[in-house]
């Protein structure tokens, strides 16, 4: 992998990455980094580098708290999420459930693009669950979903899902410990790589979320907007491994971790979605985000594999990171 990751650079596909990977129950974790935070920067990417995780927001942040909360009896996977939604008459996503949401199949918007409501005096989860509905029940990716769950997690447990997160990672509140997962915005100094220069002349963004749409709720958001680096993503693997095992500091959520790594809904000729994890017919866990970062996990061995890169530093083509997905894929095939 760091020779894949040696070769994206020298190609300018990428500034520079981080892969992290080792086993449960191993001592060491190994790690390889290449190339610079940035474009045209001199600062080299190690393991404590910050990257926008985009999308891996999902499963490291929403996904575990989710499963807290259902541990805990304050969300059920199969009740309406409208059930916490108290503001107006529910729309036609009234009957979404969580369940739904975590498995792609609500059938809520798949066009995200929450500017449409920039002004709109009602309250965002409520115009949310008032658009129609398209197609429930298959299987969509959808971004809606997760924004939900991000305000809902905010409202069954009284605080923000900044504050969650922290409190998941931070050590507090029965904590995990890590330094490396956090809602940004950061000072844009060493400590965490750019992303994207939207406009021509212009600088690229830096230490403040990619992506737009959890740009508009402030940085925070159920889909998008944490910042992690390669070690402290190293650690969680090892504690949703742990928690599938019924041990660690995340044991409370073994049986949700154990049902979300159970295929529940076909996505394509090679993977199924469990609760919010894609997992292919070999049953390799595994997701991805749009900035180009991924995490890989194989139950049946304890495996994990972390890859953090700022591959839309060069655009949004991310030339090259289907070819580092699929052999990031391969490592498990031995």
């Amino acid at each position: 992998m760091g020779a894949a990751l040696d070769r994206m650079v020298a190609a300018r596909q990428t500034p520079g990455g981080v892969v992290a990977a080792g086993t449960v129950g191993g001592s060491v974790t190994e790690y390889a980094a290449t190339g610079t935070t940035g474009v045209g920067g001199s600062v080299a990417s190690g393991p404590t580098t910050f990257y926008d995780v985009a999308s891996l927001t999902k499963v490291v942040a929403t996904w575990p708290l989710v499963g807290r909360a259902v541990a805990h009896g304050l969300l059920d996977l199969e009740a309406p999420v409208s059930d916490h939604i108290r503001t107006a008459i529910p729309g036609p996503g009234a009957a979404v459930t969580v369940r739904q949401i975590l498995t792609h199949t609500s059938g809520l918007m798949p066009a995200t693009r929450l500017d449409r409501y920039t002004g709109d005096s009602r309250d965002l989860a409520e115009m949310i669950l008032s658009e129609p509905l398209d197609t429930p029940g298959e299987h969509r990716y959808i971004n809606r979903g997760f924004i939900l769950l991000g305000l809902l997690l905010a409202r069954v447990h009284g605080k923000s899902l900044r504050a969650l997160v922290d409190d998941l990672g931070g050590g507090l509140g029965g904590g995990l410990g890590l330094s490396g997962l956090r809602y940004g915005p950061f000072l844009a100094d060493d400590r965490v790589a750019p992303t994207e220069r939207r406009l021509v002349g212009g600088c690229p963004l830096h230490g403040v979320v990619h992506d737009e749409n959890a740009a508009a709720l402030g940085g925070v958001a159920g889909h998008a907007g944490v910042f992690a680096h390669a070690q402290g993503l190293a650690e969680l693997a090892h504690h949703f491994l742990s928690a599938r095992q019924g041990r660690g500091a995340l044991k409370d959520i073994g049986a949700y971790v154990g049902e979300s790594w159970k295929p529940a809904v076909r996505v394509d000729a090679a993977n199924s979605r469990g609760l919010a994890w894609l997992i292919t017919d070999t049953g390799l866990v595994h997701h991805r985000g749009f900035t180009g970062t991924g995490m890989y996990l194989d139950p049946a061995t304890g495996r994990y594999l972390v890859v953090l890169t700022n591959a839309i530093a060069y655009g949004r083509e991310r030339h090259g990171l289907a070819e580092l997905h699929a052999l990031a894929l391969a490592q498990f095939d031995d």
